[in-house]
């Protein structure tokens, strides 16, 4: 299948044993009762197979909504996948799968990481120093100014270590908007602003920066912050101007075997009509743009 046959939110591409491996959010469970997740592979990047499930929900699995944004890592001989969880009992947080294959079966690895009195959505992982850091959203229910945090991770991602602590908030960033349906969908008034879909990556210029995506002038956009220290624990500056400001977002970048920079992200942000779609990036005076 061409890649705007799958419908999928939140998607994610690991490159591995001369394959591509797509990961995403199922559209047609996202907002609902969900019980698993997918991946897609292909080996020219223009024909894709799948999906192949690579998780299903056990009998009795406390988890049943929610099964939101994978990520899928590779790491010392084993795959690990990040994503979000939760039910109508159990606030949505942050865990880990482990297979030996990216193609799964994966299986439960980490307790979760994120505190469990928090509503916490969409991991992704950084390493720096020998640590690992999952930076993640504390969602809008908790924070309405929408965090963006960070917590370290054990040496063998089992469980977080001390506090978070918060990265950003949507509500600084120049591009960011409240969202306008807060008090029609969610029962909240007041400007309410969020974050999700962080991806962390040093460019060429060895620069330290996180794409993430909000609400926008034009609905759901793409934004870059820069750390001023080179570090994951910032400080972190805002561009002016989003990457991508239009009804698309949470998307994750990655190399070409020929070291081109890939960004996916899914398009539209429209219920059910989400697709994943490829833009080639570039760093041009310490600015993210597409150019195609």
């Amino acid at each position: 299948m061409k890649v705007t046959e799958i419908n999928i939110r939140d998607p994610y591409v690991l490159y591995t044993k001369g394959k591509y491996y797509l990961y995403g959010t199922r559209s047609k469970t996202c907002w609902g009762l969900a019980d698993g997740f997918d991946c897609y592979i292909s080996e020219d990047f223009e024909e894709w197979d799948g999906p192949f499930e690579i998780f299903h929900r056990p009998e009795g699995f406390f988890a049943d909504r929610f099964y939101w944004a994978p990520e899928c890592y590779e790491y010392e001989g084993a795959y690990y996948l990040v994503t979000t969880l939760g039910s109508d009992t159990v606030k949505k947080g942050i865990y880990i799968l482990k297979s030996d294959q990216p193609e799964g079966p994966f299986e439960m690895y980490s307790g979760e990481l994120t505190p469990a009195d928090w509503t916490s959505i969409d991991g992704t992982l950084y390493f720096q120093d020998d640590k690992k850091y999952l930076i993640f959203s504390h969602s809008f229910e908790d924070t309405p100014d929408g965090d963006m945090c960070m917590i370290e991770l054990t040496r063998d991602m089992k469980q977080s270590v001390g506090q978070p602590s918060v990265l950003f908030s949507a509500v600084s960033a120049p591009w960011a908007r409240p969202v306008p349906f807060a008090e029609a969908e969610f029962g909240m008034k007041g400007n309410v602003y969020f974050t999700d879909g962080p991806c962390v990556f040093r460019g060429k210029d060895d620069r330290l920066y996180l794409l993430w995506s909000s609400w926008g002038e034009r609905g759901y956009a793409v934004g870059t912050a820069v750390s001023e220290s080179g570090e994951i624990t910032g400080l972190w500056k805002h561009l002016e101007e989003p990457v991508f400001p239009e009804n698309g977002g949470h998307g994750m970048l990655f190399y070409m075997p020929d070291e081109e920079m890939k960004y996916v992200l899914h398009y539209p942000n429209d219920k059910y009509q989400e697709r994943p779609v490829f833009c080639s990036l570039e760093i041009v005076d310490g600015k993210i743009v597409i150019v195609q």
